[in-house]
């Protein structure tokens, strides 16, 4: 039976293991150790009362999670996160310095950016929709006034879904695209 439950540490393992594999999967094992630590271990590790999981029998097979606080994600992330991938190479440190540059310049409005992912098999089933519903009303009862996202340009299927479910764009960056709702 599927439902949504907070995030506990016994999911991690199934959390970056969905991370890695909600568009298929195959990536090379530098480009996983990049997305792991660049896209998804700050939440568990540091605010995981900010993480909701899509639950299979006890299993997490999506998740949603989030920095409430910009500000606060910023340094921690400068300084534990971004320095474990040094060693891929000069283009994987300048992407990691890039990545959070427009959540830097919408932080006051969006002062909240989230990521969330489904295995491609719990897709389309309406429960992305259930994730953001879920988080937005944990974010409004910590009164965040905001929560942003970014996704490729040339992810429509996932621009479409922000922007069904309230998100508007705000901005096109390179190749990245940053939408945003006040909440």
């Amino acid at each position: 039976m599927l439902s949504i439950r907070k995030y506990e540490p016994k999911d991690k393992e199934n959390v970056r293991f969905a991370c890695l594999n909600s568009e298929g999967g195959g990536m090379p094992a530098e480009l996983c150790e990049f997305i792991l630590h660049i896209f998804c271990d700050y939440y568990v590790e540091q605010e995981p009362e900010n993480t909701f999981v899509l639950d299979d029998d006890g299993k997490a097979v999506g998740y949603i999670f989030c920095a409430e606080n910009f500000d606060k994600f910023k340094p921690v992330y400068d300084a534990q996160y971004a320095p474990l991938i040094a060693h891929l190479g000069e283009d994987n440190i300048k992407w990691a310095a890039e990545a959070y540059d427009l959540h830097a310049k919408y932080r006051d409005t969006y002062p909240a950016h989230l990521h969330i992912d489904l295995l491609p098999q719990y897709q389309r089933m309406g429960w992305g929709g259930k994730l953001i519903n879920t988080l937005f009303e944990h974010l409004r009862s910590k009164g965040i006034k905001g929560v942003m996202l970014t996704a490729g340009t040339g992810n429509t299927v996932g621009g479409s879904f922000y922007q069904k479910y309230g998100f508007e764009q705000l901005e096109i960056l390179g190749t990245d695209v940053a939408y945003g709702m006040k909440l």
